[in-house]
């Protein structure tokens, strides 16, 4: 098991919440946490060392049992090409503060080190430094649902309302950006064929998906072009594509593939979309400031649990829900994934990933659903289920949170006929 993270702690403990932007990140997969988070890492590191003669990188735990599959050491490698670079495996130590670490040391001439740092990647694409959150700054002073409903209430406002409140009118032209990168992910995943790299010879599948759909009637038709969104989306990010992060990149088929499905279904606008990604960012900024979007330090039910709660949050307000009854959709989002374990095997983030995508967007769909023919008044609360997710996860043995020692990750995955 993992060590008592003193630091996660300390990170709930905060008093204020950051903006939406850290939730949606713009950037190539296949991982937030073990791509994005490690290069982040890397240029703040060699910014503040380029007089060095050389670097050395350890990686620890989850960044060092999984990286090779989720392409660590080429994010890393890529910063310092133009240096001599050592990078150490050390998959067995596990550093108190988070289980992705990754320390870096700059040597002299004289094969000395003259600097050394240590950071974590938290999850989604950020970085910290012994719980200090390097990203943008805290500017929501409320940071559980329970009382942003009642700012709601108070104030006559939707959720997407008091995002724009805290994060000014600028969000929009950056939710559009998110949107639409989000689409174009889509629409380029549609049109891939051939293997995922990786060495597992996972034939993409969305185009054939697509295809299928074309020539269905009714629901059935409409499902399966969800599926084809989804596994979009996933197969681009695995394969390194450029991609949206909701909130991570192995869950960032999901938001995308619900909302392609509700633009195309019922003729939304743009402006809708935008603000049904506010309030999805919304929730899954909720989650990760009160407890994590990290499969390495709660399984996937911080990635592809959180990824279906902003999903089904984002579908109930577009099909008119209530305040409450959004709240109630996103905590069958996540209460359903309660548990989720992170074992991808080999490491990459294809088996069971990509697929889980895809269920979890149909999941969004059932929930938006179920809580638009209820009163939105349920016995347990989106704030309750989310500390019960953190609890659930620090429980889970280190086996089944992103380091491929147990569950699926045990088998070789070979093809069944």
């Amino acid at each position: 098991m993992y060590p008592t993270r003193i630091g996660a702690n300390e990170k709930r403990q905060s008093k204020e919440m950051k903006s939406i932007r850290e939730i949606y990140r713009i950037g190539h997969g296949p991982s937030s946490s073990h791509t994005m988070g490690p290069r982040i890492a890397a240029e703040q590191f060699l910014a503040a060392h380029r007089t060095a003669k050389r670097f050395k990188c350890t990686l620890y735990g989850s960044l060092a049992a999984t990286g090779k599959g989720h392409l660590t050491d080429f994010a890393v490698d890529e910063v310092f090409k133009l240096y001599p670079l050592e990078i150490i495996w050390e998959p067995d130590t596990f550093l108190p503060f988070h289980p992705n670490a990754i320390k870096f040391e700059a040597l002299d001439e004289k094969d000395q080190v003259e600097s050394t740092k240590t950071y974590y990647s938290t999850g989604g694409g950020a970085i910290s430094e012994e719980g200090i959150n390097q990203q943008t700054s805290s500017i929501y002073e409320l940071t559980k649902l329970d009382d942003i409903l009642d700012w709601c209430h108070k104030n006559g406002k939707q959720l997407w309302e008091y995002v724009e409140e805290k994060e000014g009118p600028d969000i929009w032209d950056f939710l559009a950006t998110v949107w639409k990168t989000m689409d174009e992910a889509i629409k380029t995943g549609l049109h891939r064929e051939g293997t995922l790299p990786g060495g597992l010879n996972l034939p993409r599948k969305a185009a054939a998906f697509k295809l299928k759909a074309d020539n269905f009637t009714g629901p059935f038709k409409k499902r399966s072009q969800l599926f084809a969104y989804a596994l979009a989306v996933s197969e681009e990010n695995a394969g390194g594509g450029l991609i949206v992060t909701a909130p991570t990149c192995g869950a960032s088929g999901v938001v995308p593939a619900v909302l392609k499905y509700y633009k195309k279904v019922y003729k939304l606008k743009n402006k809708q979309i935008y603000k049904a990604l506010a309030t999805a960012g919304l929730i899954g900024n909720l989650v990760k400031h009160n407890a994590s979007i990290s499969g390495a330090e709660v399984g996937c039910q911080g990635e592809v649990g959180t990824a279906c709660a902003m999903a089904s949050a984002a579908a109930t307000q577009l099909m008119g829900g209530t305040v409450n009854q959004i709240e109630y959709a996103a905590e069958m989002g996540l209460e359903h994934h309660l548990g989720l374990t992170c074992d991808p095997v080999a490491g990459l983030v294809q088996i069971p990933c990509i697929e889980r995508n895809a269920m979890a967007a149909e999941r969004a769909l059932a929930h938006n659903t179920y809580a638009l023919m209820s009163d939105g008044h349920h016995r347990i609360s989106f704030d309750e289920v989310v500390e019960t997710m953190y609890q659930t996860g620090k429980d889970l043995s280190a086996h089944y949170k992103e380091t491929s020692k147990g569950g699926l990750a045990r088998y070789q995955a070979l093809p069944k006929y």
